[in-house]
């Protein structure tokens, strides 16, 4: 075997492993795209989408008002973050 064959082999096999791997990225890349614009549809009782058991047979999440308490403790109004706005205001 001479040394320009050891080489046309070796390009051979680069080139090969180079083409299989751009062709699993670009189908897993297409895979991830239609399976991302699908969670982009409307979800509910009513349409076709179905997250989860919950949704399916329960009643939907309730979305809370962005003034609703939030637990005991309201990360937004703690003493450190009433602290500095009152030194950035005064």
């Amino acid at each position: 075997m001479s040394s320009a064959e050891v080489w046309t082999l070796l390009l051979g096999t680069v080139e090969g492993v180079g083409v299989s791997a751009v062709v699993v990225l670009a189908v897993l890349i297409g895979f991830c795209v239609v399976v991302g614009f699908v969670k982009l549809r409307p979800s509910g009782r009513t349409t076709r989408v179905i997250r989860s058991l919950d949704e399916a047979v329960g009643q939907g999440e309730p979305y809370l008002p962005p003034d609703a308490p939030r637990g005991p403790i309201d990360q937004l109004r703690t003493p450190e973050l009433l602290e500095v706005a009152a030194r950035k205001s005064g």
